[in-house]
């Protein structure tokens, strides 16, 4: 009889444990609110880009990212991260052109100076299908081309 209660508790556990964690974190999303929010836009030759940066109140960013090329298909999507002092790291996950099939992600980072974002180049290596600044190598803010000013948000 002993067997059958600790069988029977060991199937229900997982179901059990998952409706709490789900719960949980429905309710620290819910606590996490927007605290600020800025826009920004820059353009570079015939390439222009709009973002949006959302602070939340975990110290969280989240927000979007919109690049037009002048000669390529534009990238589109949404951006997370956080602030390390002045420079602001995010994970950029995006669609290029008109394909919502396949997204992308790539690191980006930006230093903030002046009130402005300046978006800087790195190299980026491909780990089990996600991407990372190299470790090591340093982020290059002056050979970035696109340097971001704070616009009123539509």
């Amino acid at each position: 009889m002993k067997k059958i209660f600790f069988y029977l508790a060991l199937i229900t556990f997982p179901f059990v444990y998952a409706c709490n964690s789900s719960d949980k974190k429905a309710e620290a999303a819910k606590a996490d609110s927007v605290v600020n929010q800025t826009c920004y836009a820059s353009s570079f030759e015939k390439d222009s880009a709009a973002m949006i940066v959302k602070k939340m109140s975990s110290g969280k960013v989240t927000g979007s990212l919109l690049i037009k090329y002048g000669e390529k298909p534009q990238n589109n999507g949404k951006i997370d991260g956080t602030f390390h002092g002045d420079t602001l790291l995010v994970d950029y996950r995006f669609n290029t052109g008109g394909d919502t099939t396949r997204a992308f992600t790539n690191p980006l980072a930006f230093l903030k100076k002046d009130g402005k974002l300046i978006m800087g180049v790195a190299q980026i290596e491909t780990t089990l299908g996600r991407s990372y600044f190299v470790k090591g190598k340093p982020i290059n803010y002056e050979a970035g081309k696109f340097t971001f000013e704070e616009v009123p948000c539509k």
